[in-house]
């Protein structure tokens, strides 16, 4: 099983399994896709988009239960990022976690499976 991760507001994944899928953020519903991040890309992704925010969510999704809708494209520093073309099945969701923010802006990154 590949891992991929999105990193949300927690507000916003409570609505998510209120209605059972997840469409997106403001930035995802501009681009087109659900933009996700590999374990090794996850820290980069918060410093750079998420930092000195709390009340974060790290959303670990099985990438190949969403089958062809991720597709992996060139982005930051022409690294391949997984993108979801589609809304996400919470059925593919394997874990939820708090991304806790410290005092000096950057966050705790936890253990992640590749």
């Amino acid at each position: 099983m590949r891992r991929i991760y999105k990193i949300c507001p927690a507000s916003a994944w409570r609505e998510a399994e209120r209605q059972g899928v997840y469409r997106g953020s403001a930035d995802d519903l501009r681009d087109g896709f659900i933009h996700f991040s590999t374990a090794s890309q996850v820290a980069e992704t918060a410093r750079k988009h998420f930092f000195g925010q709390s009340g974060l969510f790290l959303i670990e999704v099985d990438a190949d239960a969403l089958g062809e809708a991720v597709r992996w494209e060139c982005s930051r520093n022409d690294e391949l990022f997984p993108h979801l073309y589609g809304e996400l099945d919470l059925g593919a969701v394997v874990g939820v976690r708090e991304l806790r923010a410290r005092s000096d802006g950057y966050h705790e990154i936890p253990e992640l499976a590749p």
